[in-house]
């Protein structure tokens, strides 16, 4: 049995989860997520909690039944708490600048500005040399934080670039001197 799937979802007050045949829905006070349902996998509400359960044992069935808990789970945090990604810029002459909650400007090096629009459903907040990228679907949240830091990755010499704030970035030594 998955360590995962096996897991029942305890359902929070103010969220509510339908099941449909081909849907997963799910609403709460942030907003509302649809999944499309595994074929190999059942998902059932019973007494406050969501149960997946698998039709057989075979790898896909295995594989599926631990990925559906793990997405309705996601789905279930992120309209009652929501996901963020933080990442920071670091570099001379680099900016940051705010142009509403879905569009920034960002001075990279580059002979331009860049400029990034965000889809429906995700929030940039500006504060300095950070931006934060929050929304309610987590897949979609780290998703656009992985397109903003492709613009200009850290690079290994002097760190300098988009990284995520968690991020380590290991350096390398420069030309060896005489």
């Amino acid at each position: 049995m998955s360590r995962i799937g096996k897991l029942p979802i305890t359902i929070p007050a103010g969220v509510t989860i339908t099941v449909e045949p081909d849907n997963i829905v799910v609403q709460g006070p942030k907003g509302r997520l649809e999944q499309f349902s595994l074929p190999e996998v059942d998902v059932k509400v019973e007494d406050g909690q969501v149960v997946v359960t698998r039709h057989s044992d075979t790898k896909p069935a295995r594989s599926q039944h631990g990925l559906m808990r793990s997405l309705i789970n996601n789905m279930v945090i992120g309209v009652t708490k929501g996901f963020e990604k933080k990442l920071q810029i670091n570099g001379v002459g680099f900016r940051l600048m705010s142009k509403g909650q879905q569009d920034i400007e960002m001075a990279l090096g580059f002979s331009h500005p860049v400029h990034y629009h965000a889809p429906d459903g995700i929030v940039l907040a500006v504060n300095k040399m950070e931006l934060t990228v929050s929304g309610i679907d987590k897949q979609q949240v780290g998703q656009v934080a992985a397109e903003i830091r492709a613009l200009k990755k850290p690079e290994p010499y002097k760190g300098k670039g988009i990284k995520y704030a968690d991020e380590v970035i290991i350096r390398k030594a420069g030309k060896a001197g005489k």
